[in-house]
């Protein structure tokens, strides 16, 4: 499996258990912290974030505010990204509107989408 040698590859889980041929052993235990990693991935967790969680979901010294506040700033992201898609969202329905408006089924290189496209708009929310 790609995905679990490369956590293995970035530390995030340990070695396998190997057989006497060489073949990968996984216990329940491994199988659980591929299930938090992944879940924590599901949600969107950068590794480096995931790698933190791992560490606290083992750690009796380490208070749970550190989880709280490492989901409570992933969730400050998320909402900022979910911002930016619904701008996008805007302006992808502006381009099928003005489309449907004004070029609808006329040459494609004298599209309007097209042409909003090959314009600089840095820095602008559309």
């Amino acid at each position: 499996m790609p995905t679990i040698r490369f956590y293995k590859e970035i530390g995030l889980i340990p070695q396998a258990a190997r057989t006497e041929g060489g073949r990968r052993t996984y216990g329940d235990g491994d199988a659980k912290l591929l299930t938090f990693i992944r879940r924590c991935r599901d949600f969107g967790f950068p590794v480096e974030q995931v790698r933190d969680l791992v560490a606290l979901s083992t750690s009796s010294e380490r208070n749970c505010f550190e989880a709280r506040d490492l989901a409570g700033s992933h969730l400050k992201s998320v909402r900022e990204k979910i911002v930016e898609m619904k701008a996008l969202e805007r302006s992808l329905e502006e381009f099928v509107e003005r489309c449907d408006i004004q070029c609808a089924g006329g040459p494609a290189a004298e599209c309007v989408i097209l042409e909003d496209l090959a314009e600089d708009r840095r820095g602008c929310a559309c």
